[in-house]
């Protein structure tokens, strides 16, 4: 469904990327770890247009979103949650959701949806965005990357700065989402949350694809987390 093949990322003179392959399948969620600095969100970025790749192609069900404006990839089906969220923070719950259903021209039911994920935005419709929690905003931001009707979801660290409970109900609108036959390509610093949801997981270190492994070969051998996380599990 998502296909990047072959492709080297650039800011400016500086290659962050290295000839990076990898493929997310539809209704997959498929988890992107790596150190800081490794180049998980300049990934995320490549496949927006964010930032300039100059080698190989981003395929969504077979368009190339190398070849086309940086503006009509949500309109190819990729929705994006930055970190930071990237909320229009001086519009209203409301006006944010609309905002994404704009983009592809989304219906009620699409709305409802999201709203149904997220019920607190409901009673919040008509509150800034900059008032909201760091929690409230982070679903408010998904919430409107779902109102795009996307075929995947680019998250990254949807767990930053929110706290535990509603990292939780983050976590369970998005393994929500694979039954609803969205993938989701997932950028998490909560490794034991992010493997729990996870059908694939691809580890990225210093710009290169090192390593991909599924959850239940990563539960028996814990030294591939250790060597590309620094980190080891009980």
């Amino acid at each position: 469904m998502l296909s990047v093949n072959g492709i080297s990322s650039f800011y400016g003179r500086v290659q962050v990327l290295h000839d990076v392959s990898l493929t997310v399948a539809a209704s997959e969620i498929h988890v992107l770890l790596g150190r800081n600095g490794a180049g998980k969100t300049t990934l995320l970025k490549s496949i927006m247009g964010l930032v300039e790749t100059r080698s190989g192609e981003i395929l969504i069900d077979g368009v190339d979103l190398r070849k086309e404006e940086t503006h009509n990839v949500p309109r190819n089906g990729v929705a994006y949650v930055p970190q930071g969220r990237g909320l229009f923070r001086h519009l209203t719950v409301a006006e944010n959701l609309q905002m994404g259903m704009h983009v592809n021209n989304s219906d009620q039911e699409t709305l409802d949806w999201a709203l149904d994920l997220f019920p607190i935005l409901k009673e919040r419709a008509n509150q800034m965005a900059h008032t909201l929690s760091g929690g409230e905003q982070q679903m408010l931001a998904t919430a409107r990357a779902i109102c795009t009707r996307p075929k995947i979801l680019l998250l990254d660290e949807p767990s930053e700065g929110v706290m535990p409970r509603i990292v939780d109900q983050m976590l369970d609108a998005v393994a929500s989402l694979k039954q609803h036959g969205m993938s989701v390509l997932l950028v998490e610093q909560k490794i034991e949350a992010a493997l729990r949801l996870a059908d694939r997981v691809t580890f990225i270190e210093h710009g290169k694809i090192r390593h991909e492994s599924d959850p239940a070969t990563l539960s028996n051998d814990p030294e591939i987390l250790g060597r590309y996380l620094g980190v080891r599990r009980k």
